[in-house]
């Protein structure tokens, strides 16, 4: 198997050549060190030194004393090599903490702790070159994971903190060589130690200054077209003996609306029932909505019908399906007032058509309502105080109800009197006008509109020009 290594840093890769090279030389030096049972500690030992690294760097940790002796709690964490006789070169290998006691040729020893945390410097550094109108950002290393904490001063920003610290914490972190490991380049070394099943994690303790609220005035205009053509006839023929003869072909409709009747006197006729209706609905609805930047909103007018589904234990459960005119919005408030606003309307409707079921328990096929549905959804960018508008959602319908006579009814021109015939045209489009607004919740002790309205006493009933009180 071949293992492929990235190119590590100059400083880095000095450090992973030089660790494991001072580490297999330390038995050699007169300070090697030395384990906790060889330690021979005289008088009180020191005030203990606190020690800060991250993993793959290293710092020089100087003492009062010529060093006899080191031990290190755990040499997974940190590794310390002696760089002069009073000074230790520490380098930090993993996330962790662990401690170090340094004896000095005095006799007396002294302890250091050593804490070895993500680069919480570095992303401060990063954030205040990228975004440096953040002021009050603060970023703290804890154990394996980088804690955010302050103020911004919009949802945009607050979302590019926080990828820019998961990118810190994605990348991966160096491991220095330990004595006694495996070669670099090894399967062993690539398999590098057991990390956490978590792994590095980002703490959001941000909060945003000044959240904006967003108000949205909807307008919604269906405009329906309806167009309807209808024929029907009638013919009564009499004879002059006992029989009477009388030909009807208004098969859809008993009752005629409008018609033309022709009757001679003995008693034959003709009837032309003939229909045209041509019709324009316009319905409004204003809907107006609130909502946090960041947060969805919705709106629904129309209704609810229940739908029995089968289970696996043969138990039917009813399963709610919504429908009317329905718009679910999420606003995001960005640099400038700027407004980031993703909408999707949505219109559904009771179809006049169901589907047929047959199941065990019914006597008979079973009628499901159909529900039809036009629905979109978008992304858009505007102004406060900005419109736009969705439309396009149309539904278009053609009836046509044929019935007559056969053979007499496919007579060209005559066959005319022999059948009845209805069409109609159904055309319905849906149109969405949206004004997004900028709004902030109201002051206290902001007075109301209604706040100067008094109940009405008889006087100003009778008399006042404004029977309610108050200023109109």
């Amino acid at each position: 198997m071949t293992t492929t290594t990235g190119v590590l840093p100059s400083k880095l890769l000095l450090l992973a050549v030089l660790v494991p090279l001072l580490a297999a030389a330390q038995d050699n030096d007169g300070a090697g060190q030395t384990r906790s049972g060889g330690l021979r500690c005289r008088g009180a030992a020191g005030a203990p030194l606190r020690l800060q690294l991250q993993p793959g760097k290293s710092a020089m940790l100087p003492l009062t004393g010529r060093i006899a002796g080191r031990s290190i709690g755990n040499p997974g964490v940190a590794q310390a090599v002696l760089a002069a006789p009073d000074t230790l070169y520490v380098a930090g290998v993993a996330i962790g903490s662990t401690n170090m006691v340094v004896q000095l040729a005095s006799g007396i020893c002294q302890l250091v702790d050593i804490d070895v945390a993500l680069d919480a410097a570095g992303l401060q550094g990063a954030l205040a070159a990228l975004l440096p109108q953040e002021k009050d950002v603060r970023v703290t290393a804890a154990a394996d994971s980088l804690v955010l904490s302050g103020t911004v001063s919009d949802g945009p920003t607050l979302a590019q903190v926080v990828e820019l610290a998961h990118a810190y914490v994605r990348r991966p972190v160096p491991q220095l060589a330990t004595p006694g490991a495996p070669p670099a380049g090894t399967a062993a070394a690539a398999a590098g130690p057991a990390e956490t099943a978590q792994g590095p994690r980002v703490v959001n303790l941000l909060a945003v200054t000044a959240p904006q609220q967003v108000m949205l005035e909807v307008k919604i205009a269906e405009v329906s077209k309806t167009l309807l053509d209808k024929l029907e006839t009638s013919v009564l023929l009499k004879t002059g003996g006992s029989w009477t003869a009388t030909l009807l072909s208004n098969f859809l409709s008993g009752v005629a609306k409008g018609h033309l009747d022709l009757t001679s006197k003995s008693g034959k006729g003709v009837m032309i029932d003939a229909e045209r209706q041509d019709s324009l609905v316009r319905i409004l609805a204003e809907p107006t909505l609130v909502a946090v930047s960041g947060q969805e909103g919705s709106f629904l007018a129309g209704g609810k019908i229940l739908i029995p589904v089968a289970q696996d234990d043969r138990r039917v459960t009813l399963e709610e399906k919504e429908f009317g005119v329905g718009l679910r919005f999420t606003p995001t408030v960005l640099s400038g007032g700027r407004i980031n606003l993703k909408v999707a309307p949505e219109v559904s409707e009771l179809s006049r058509e169901g589907v047929g079921i047959r199941a065990a328990g019914l006597s008979g096929p079973a009628i499901l309502p159909l529900v039809t549905t036009r629905r979109s959804s978008t992304t858009v960018q505007l102004n406060d105080g900005q419109s736009f508008a969705i439309g396009g959602l149309i539904r278009n319908n053609q009836n046509t109800d044929i019935k007559g006579l056969p053979l007499l009814s496919e007579i060209p021109v005559l066959g005319a009197l022999f059948r009845s015939t209805d069409f109609l045209h159904e055309r319905t489009e849906l149109l969405f006008l949206i004004t997004a607004r900028l709004v902030q919740p109201q002051q206290p002790g902001q007075a109301l509109p209604t706040g100067d309205m008094a109940p009405p006493g008889r006087a100003s009933l009778f008399l006042g020009a404004h029977p309610a009180g108050g200023q109109p």
